[in-house]
């Protein structure tokens, strides 16, 4: 697997995209599969990849405890965010195959949330123009989630876009109006999966604020590269997480190819 296929987030500046505009969103969109598994990523007619059988290993325990939610375990266990302690170490390409892979079951469908507001990659990984989204619902009182809420071509799988840049984003993602936008998404549908792939942890504010409302966070570290001390300083901006497990990506198997270990 070459996770350097996936394309960097742009620049803030002259070289970033151009302000989303005020328009009617888009409600459906179509995934280009084929793209995608050619990027070595999980696709619901992609076989028995070594990815597929990594990320079948890695939302297991996740989805225990999001059952577990329902009949009072961990609170929130549907919403799951996907981190890192900084850019470039794989938490996209994690949260778009841990949503490909839990939107294959068959008692669960997956919202992905492209929660990393000031870079946003999910859309742009995905082939899939911005639109309205997160920010947008927060800022505005008059839109609701089916307003920005995109359907997929994957029958089970639904994208909510980053909406447009803000300078207050720390502070709307630490808002009453965040609180009971995620109260809606997390007990609106109790088979629902909500995934969020959030900013690093060690660059942005941002990151342990949207950590905290969650019920269960996944801590992206890529092997042989993230030191020690990063792992460490991340995970204490974690402290108040109930629920914090870690995935080894980018880490080198036996036979030579890449492995994404999962650490309870």
């Amino acid at each position: 697997m070459d996770n350097s296929l996936i394309p960097a987030a742009a620049p803030n500046g002259p070289d970033a995209p151009a302000a989303i505009p005020h328009a009617e969103p888009l409600r459906e969109v179509d995934i280009n599969l084929a793209r995608l598994q050619q990027m070595g990523m999980v696709t619901h007619d992609g076989g028995r990849t070594s990815v597929a059988e990594d990320f079948r290993i890695i939302k297991r325990p996740l989805l225990r405890n999001a059952r577990a939610a329902v009949s009072g375990g961990v609170r929130h266990g549907n919403l799951i965010v996907v981190t890192s302690a900084l850019p470039g170490e794989g938490k996209t390409y994690c949260a778009i195959n841990l949503a490909m892979s839990i939107a294959m079951e068959k008692d669960h469908t997956v919202l992905l949330v492209d929660a990393d507001v000031a870079r946003p990659s999910v859309l742009r990984t995905l082939g899939l123009a911005p639109g309205l989204g997160l920010m947008d619902i927060l800022l505005n009182d008059d839109l609701s989630l089916s307003d920005v809420i995109l359907k997929t071509n994957i029958p089970t799988l639904s994208l909510l876009p980053a909406g447009r840049n803000n300078k207050h984003a720390t502070e709307l993602l630490a808002s009453q109006a965040m609180s009971k936008l995620l109260s809606e998404i997390a007990n609106r549908y109790p088979d629902r999966i909500v995934i969020f792939d959030s900013p690093p942890l060690l660059l942005t504010t941002e990151a342990a604020v949207l950590a905290a409302q969650m019920g269960q966070v996944v801590m992206v570290v890529e092997s042989e590269t993230t030191t020690q001390r990063e792992v460490k300083e991340a995970l204490l901006r974690l402290d108040n997480c109930a629920r914090v497990d870690l995935i080894c990506n980018k880490a080198r198997a036996f036979n030579g190819g890449d492995y994404h270990g999962y650490y309870d």
